[in-house]
Parts: structure tokens; C-alpha cells; sequence
């Protein structure tokens, strides 16, 4: 049976408000593993040794052995335990065995790199100096090459198994962010973007109550510095990170002191002209640090046509694949309903720039008339792209909608420069006539067909946590990072999270 829109509009009922983010049970924390990975990778390091013996001696990797130049494992032992005390020394100092979030995998692979090659040239050294009967220079090569190997294999591993177990609120800090500012913003960003940090904002104060008592998507705006004390005890609050400016020195330290009567972690931010850390190069001079700003964004002309070359080559070799998925979905659109199989519709691209969005249709005829009446009924934030449980889509629609085949046709739009395959989703005029003034910052580049937002929950994330992770795409976009949400988005879509 057809359903009538007018019908369709009379019968939506109103869904229930946006939960607010589940909060993780306190003190789920992670084992203590301080002694775990220093003992792993000298028994790596060993294992090592052993196994490059096995490479050179027993199976003549690359080279033959003579039969005079045969050897016993014996003798390499002690040049085994003088190499893992040699790498330990170095990773110690290095810094490798610190707990720091968010330091970058190639961080710690360079760390690994270089106490490998430190080791290993002073292994040589060693060779030198005493001239033993047994030594291979070219087992030495191996071992240097499988301990690169294992111990990246290990830090690829161990990010994969905190990212679970943070998943699972496993790790979790519950953090409380003190200043409701710019600074306060960009932490929040961070911390919405990259869960795998394990950190779980439960809300934010300022020092003008007004301000703060604001929700900022599914954070809440709990108040003002005067609620701090119950707060931290009401909420478990783990961390507690001040972003208030340095001319409130005293009143950062009498923060201090409360956060740590309530056995909570403290960390400040410095307010360095509100700027992305991005833009400050740090320097130092004999122990004094010198702070430079560049003020330089990330999206200047080589990284724009690199973006632009990515677009181009990704869909030309999806070229085959598209022309089957549109010709079907053109095929049922038709077969199910009357009207246009695409559907347009007015967006604001890059610098408040307007331009036509392609999409295929997956909703009744004259969709848009009910629009307004669906949002007044619901409840919903008309600055939010999507309505729950909308009369007007259609049953293809709904499929389309949940695979997010109906985005395709904005490849279009992409190849006419107007929009990118990642980047913030293209918001309609009437809904940037509602923007405050810091959700503009998320016209500053080219809209995507998928982003941060769809990877983070797609249309159940509330519209400004959509604005943060924009603004945390903007100011820290990379190649790798577009292929990383690109990576994220298919299993999202395949699993519908977020669809409707």
C-alpha cells in the first residue's frame, strides 16, 4: 500500500531526545604492564639471535657457508646478551617505555631503528677490538633486521589490543575539560576523534556560568569553576584538563590543588595564542623553550592537488564497479516509483560557495515541502541532516540510504571539483543561516562525500560533536589520514551504523 505524504507526515511520531554519551564504569584500568614490554623486547631481542643463527648457519640464507666457517650458537650468546642490554639501554633513555598518548607509531619505530643501529655498530666494535675465531657480519645484519621486525610488530599489536580494550571502556579516563573556549574546543576535538587515546569527556565548565552550562553535542555543559569539588566527586572524575588562560595563574593552581584531593590527574594547556600546536615550532635554547608561530595551514597548494590527484585516481579505477552499482539502483529507483531517479539539492561548499549536490533519489516526490513540518514535530535539531524514522523515504531508499549507495552520484560533484571523497559533509543554506560563529570554521575546505563524522557514528552524531570533528579534520589533515577514514567508512557502512 502507497503511503500519501501528507498521510505519511500525520503518522511520524516524535523519537525520543539523543542520549547522552554513556559514561564507562570507573576504574576500569588496564594492568599494570610498566616491566612487560622492556622484558618482551629483550627476550625479542634474543629470539632474534637465535633465529638469524638458524637463518645463516642451518639454511644459508643468501649466502653459502664453508664448512671451516662452521659455528655453535655457544659462542654468540654473549654478544646476544651484551646486544638486548645495549638495545634496553637505548630504549630506556629514549624514552621508548614513557606512557605517552598519542605519540605516532613511527615515533616509536625511529626509536626502535635507531637503538638497533646504535647496537649493532657497537657489536661491530666489539668484533673489532677482540677479532673472535666466530663472528658473522652478515648474521649480525639479520638480527638487526628481524629485531626492527618483531618489536614494530609488537608496538602495530599492542595498539590494536589498547584500542580494543579502551573499546570496551576498558583504560578509559573519564576526563572533565576546565574552559569552554577555543582551547577547550580543540582538546574536546581530539578527544572525540580518537577514541583510541582512551579518553571520555563527561563535560566542561567555565568561568562564565553562561557559557558553561551550554552542551556541546552529547557533552554536557555542567556549570561554572564554582561546582569544580562536587563535580569531581559526582562525576568520578579521572582527569581534569585546564585550559583557562595563564593570566589566571592562581586560580589554575587552586584547580590544581582541588583535582588532586579528589585523586584525580591534572593537566594544562597552554593558551599559545589559541593556536593548533601545528602551527608552533618549538625550540630551545640552552633549556629556555622558544615558541614560534607560523600561522601555516595544512591546506596549501601541493597538499590541495594531491587530494585533488587522489580523488581523480580512486574513482577512475572504481570506474567499472560504479557503472553496475548505478545501473541497478537507477533500475530499481524506477521500478518502484515515478519521478527523477537523481535528486539535487542546493549545498554550501568551500568559503560559503553554493552548488547543486547529486544524489539518488530515496524519498517520495516533493520531499523537501514536508521537511519543516517533520522537524517542528520531532523535535529535531533543523541544523541536523537527517530525521529518524522519516516517513518520506521509500523502501529502496531505505537500502540505499543504510549502504550509502545514494551518496554515489555526488562523485560527480567530485570530479567537477565541488566536493572531495573525504571532508566535512556539504551543509544546505537554511542550515548555515543557523550556525553560530565557530561552526563556519567547517567551510574552510572542500566537502566530502564521507568524513570523521561518518566514521564516528554517521547520522547519530549530534551536530556540533559533527562541527568538532570537522574542525579536528581541517587542522590536522594528511593523506594518511584521509585513507584511514577512508579504510573506516567501509565496514560502517556495511555494518549500518548509524544509517537511516
Amino acid at each position: 500500500m502507497r503511503v500519501e505524504p501528507k498521510d505519511a507526515v500525520k503518522e511520524h511520531h516524535t523519537p525520543t531526545s539523543s542520549s547522552q554519551i554513556p559514561l564507562p564504569p570507573r576504574r576500569r584500568f588496564l594492568p599494570d604492564t610498566k616491566g612487560l614490554l622492556p622484558t618482551l623486547d629483550i627476550g625479542l631481542a634474543l629470539l632474534a639471535f637465535v633465529v638469524s643463527y638458524i637463518a645463516r648457519y642451518e639454511l644459508t640464507i643468501f649466502r653459502p657457508v664453508l664448512e671451516i666457517n662452521r659455528a655453535d650458537f655457544g659462542p654468540y650468546i654473549p654478544y646476544a646478551i651484551v646486544y638486548a642490554g645495549l638495545l634496553y639501554i637505548s630504549y630506556h633513555g629514549g624514552g621508548l617505555y614513557k606512557n605517552v598518548r598519542g605519540r605516532a607509531l613511527m615515533e616509536e619505530i625511529y626509536i626502535i631503528i635507531n637503538g638497533v643501529t646504535s647496537a649493532t655498530v657497537l657489536l661491530l666494535a666489539l668484533y673489532f677490538a677482540f677479532q673472535p675465531l666466530v663472528f658473522s657480519r652478515l648474521m649480525l645484519i639479520y638480527v638487526a633486521a628481524l629485531t626492527i621486525g618483531l618489536l614494530g610488530l609488537t608496538r602495530v599489536i599492542r595498539r590494536i589490543v589498547l584500542a580494543y580494550l579502551r573499546n570496551k571502556g576498558i583504560g578509559v579516563q573519564r576526563v572533565l575539560i576546565v574552559g569552554a573556549g577555543d582551547v577547550g574546543q580543540a582538546v574536546l576535538r581530539v578527544m572525540m576523534a580518537r577514541k583510541e587515546l582512551g579518553y571520555q569527556p563527561i563535560g566542561f565548565v567555565d568561568d562564565d556560568p553562561e557559557r558553561g552550562s551550554v552542551d556541546l553535542g552529547r557533552v554536557k555543559g555542567l556549570g561554572s569553576l564554582d561546582n569544580l569539588k562536587s563535580l569531581m566527586r559526582k562525576h568520578q572524575v579521572d582527569l581534569l584538563v585546564i585550559t583557562l588562560p595563564w593570566s589566571q595563574h592562581d586560580r589554575i593552581l587552586s584547580l590544581v590543588q582541588i583535582a588532586r584531593r579528589a585523586g584525580a590527574e591534572v593537566r594544562v594547556v597552554p593558551d599559545v595564542f589559541q593556536l593548533n600546536m601545528r602551527q608552533v615550532q618549538v625550540e630551545n635554547l640552552d633549556g629556555i623553550p622558544l615558541l614560534g608561530v607560523n600561522g601555516e595551514t595544512v591546506f596549501h597548494g601541493t597538499n590541495r592537488v594531491i587530494k585533488r590527484a587522489i580523488d581523480l585516481i580512486l574513482i577512475i579505477l572504481a570506474l567499472p564497479f560504479l557503472i553496475i552499482i548505478f545501473a541497478l539502483t537507477a533500475l530499481a529507483i524506477r521500478l518502484e516509483s515515478a519521478g527523477p531517479i537523481f535528486y539535487t539539492q542546493r549545498r554550501v561548499g568551500e568559503n560559503g560557495r553554493e552548488f547543486d549536490m547529486v544524489k539518488f533519489r530515496s524519498m517520495i516526490p516533493d520531499a523537501d515541502k514536508y521537511r519543516q513540518q517533520l522537524v517542528e514535530e520531532s523535535g529535531e535539531d533543523p541544523r541536523h541532516p537527517k530525521i529518524k524514522n522519516d516517513p518520506r523515504v521509500t523502501r529502496v531508499g531505505q537500502f540505499i540510504r543504510a549502504t550509502s549507495i545514494d551518496e554515489l552520484p555526488q562523485l560527480f560533484n567530485v570530479l567537477r571539483g565541488q566536493m572531495s571523497i573525504v571532508g566535512p559533509r556539504p551543509p544546505t543554506p537554511d542550515e548555515v543561516s543557523l550556525y553560530e560563529p565557530w561552526h563556519r570554521q567547517r567551510l574552510q575546505i572542500t566537502p566530502g562525500i564521507t568524513g570523521l563524522w561518518q566514521v564516528s557514528g554517521r547520522s547519530d552524531v549530534p551536530f556540533d560533536e559533527m562541527c568538532l570533528l570537522d574542525i579536528y579534520y581541517i587542522e590536522n589533515w594528511s593523506v594518511r589520514l584521509d585513507a584511514q577514514i577512508m579504510v573506516m567508512t567501509l565496514p560502517r557502512v556495511l555494518l549500518r551504523h548509524g544509517a537511516y
